[in-house]
């Protein structure tokens, strides 16, 4: 039976998009000429994607994306972006990265947004290196999104199914009557949101409030918090920065993990929108109600945070940090109480609102599941009742509500399965990690996170986990940003032979 996958269709698009790629290399090659530092790995990488992209975009003279074509082409896209993104890491073999698997580690974590690092010395990488690491988490936020939407949307390709598929927002498609006009929207939004962070934090290094925020790192950290990403080219994250920039974070952090098509709504003065929604209300609640149970777990057991303003903002920051799968560390909360730490576990399976940079399992899915299971208690006693589930006012379709609890489970399963692996992998190769190790690093890279516990904590590195897991680790954070689904669709044999 002929294959029903069209997938020169798909590959063929992915090297639309890997052609594109050659733009964002042109900052850190600029950087690199600028410094005087190496130059050779950046024009590698130009060539290879310009080359690799081109002979791609010619498998298929018209390409027209489908479902199931949409599907490969989200899958394959993240991938071959990462191993694209790692050639410059490779070139350099600088540091940790004369491995190509910590390349492609490092590569894979920026692209997915999730943040890990296998970065030991950061001192032993050049500045146009370490502002590579920094794009490649921003073209992971939204950036390949809506790059792709607007490049495909001009080949008068489908466009608008790969925007469904990776936002899991159908309004997203209404926000303008064009699908191309719509990526533009957003990606002159998420342009706009950087360039606002960039400022903000520079201007707090020229105003004498943080003399370490130099312009390299407020571009270098808007990148990642606009984006929910988490590097940062200090070995201390966000902790060498004065007290102000934790602040000054947050509301970024939280914004990049909010649904740009209701940043819109509220840029265009629809503030009703906003208010009706009820996914930004479950959102903000968690945040302040975890960092207020945080704030009390450190006030009576972390002997080292003095005064309640140094306490408070240890709280919000890393409740917001890891709810919002930024994985920024403002301190080492690796030295924090066992249930100051579980608190954080459970932060990291939440994430933020669907459309926007976050990964993990998201406040819609957990609000329908609240709100689900509330109606089967009633139901429960009243059987010959009828009572739909509505959020925001409309109701949701009982398919949903089912695919929801199916996704929830296959993650929390994955998320079980990982941490098994990394315990049984680790101590096979002679170096046994703890359970709460395992538990915090197969979350931390399914979920797309960044920081764990113990050796893989904020201020610690993937490096010293065996090779083999740390390639685990790459697939798992490439399964968990595309959600799962696009994965064991793939691994079906209808998808590829049935009609």
């Amino acid at each position: 039976m002929a294959l029903q996958v069209d997938w020169r269709a798909s590959v063929s698009l992915v090297g639309v998009i890997l052609q594109w790629l050659a733009l964002p290399l042109a900052a850190p090659l600029a950087l690199a000429v600028m410094d005087g530092t190496a130059v050779l790995p950046f024009l590698t990488t130009v060539v290879a994607t310009l080359v690799v992209g081109t002979a791609a975009r010619h498998l298929a003279e018209e390409p027209e994306l489908y479902p199931r074509e949409a599907f490969l082409m989200v899958a394959l896209t993240w991938l071959a972006v990462a191993v694209v993104a790692a050639i410059p890491f490779v070139v350099a073999a600088s540091g940790v990265f004369t491995s190509p698997v910590n390349a492609l580690f490092e590569s894979m974590s920026g692209i997915t947004t999730t943040g890990a690092t296998v970065v030991v010395d950061f001192g032993a990488h050049s500045r146009a290196l370490m502002l590579w690491r920094q794009l490649i988490q921003w073209l992971g936020g939204l950036g390949i999104l809506v790059l792709a939407t607007a490049v495909l949307s001009e080949l008068s390709v489908g466009g608008a199914q790969l925007m469904e598929t990776e936002s899991q927002l159908e309004s997203v498609t209404k926000l303008t009557p064009k699908i191309s006009d719509t990526a533009q929207l957003l990606w002159t939004l998420y342009i706009g949101i950087t360039a606002v962070a960039i400022g903000v934090l520079y201007a707090l290094g020229l105003a004498g409030l943080a003399p370490e925020m130099t312009l390299f790192d407020a571009i270098a950290h808007a990148l990642t918090s606009v984006s929910t990403s988490g590097f940062s080219p200090r070995a201390d994250s966000i902790g060498a920065f004065a007290p102000v920039v934790q602040w000054v974070l947050v509301p970024f952090m939280i914004l990049g993990a909010t649904s740009f098509v209701l940043i819109y709504a509220a840029l265009q003065g629809n503030v009703q929108r906003v208010r009706r929604s009820e996914e930004l209300r479950f959102y903000l609640f968690v945040l302040a109600s975890l960092s207020a149970v945080m704030f009390g777990l450190l006030w009576v057991s972390v002997d080292s945070l003095t005064g309640i303003e140094e306490t408070a903002r240890h709280a919000v920051f890393q409740i917001t940090s890891l709810v919002t799968t930024t994985g920024y560390a403002s301190v080492d909360f690796e030295l924090w109480s066992a249930p100051a730490k579980q608190i954080l576990l459970v932060c990291m399976f939440l994430g933020g609102m669907a459309g926007s940079t976050t990964c993990s399992i998201k406040m819609v899915r957990w609000l329908v599941i609240t709100k689900a299971f509330r109606r089967d208690l009633f139901v429960a006693i009243r059987p010959e009742s009828i009572r739909p589930v509505r959020l925001s006012g409309n109701v949701v379709e009982e398919e949903t509500i089912r695919d929801i609890y199916a996704y929830t489970l296959v993650s929390l399963i994955f998320f079980v399965l990982g941490s098994v692996f990394i315990v049984v992998n680790s101590a096979r190769v002679g170096h046994p990690v703890t359970e709460l190790e395992a538990l915090g690093t197969s979350a931390s890279t399914f979920f797309n996170i960044g920081p764990a516990f113990g050796q893989a904590g904020p201020f610690g590195t993937y490096e010293t986990f065996p090779r083999t897991s740390k390639l685990f680790m790459t697939l798992l954070m490439w399964v968990g940003r595309i959600e799962i689904i696009p994965v064991l669709v793939m691994l079906r044999a209808s998808f590829w032979r049935q009609p």
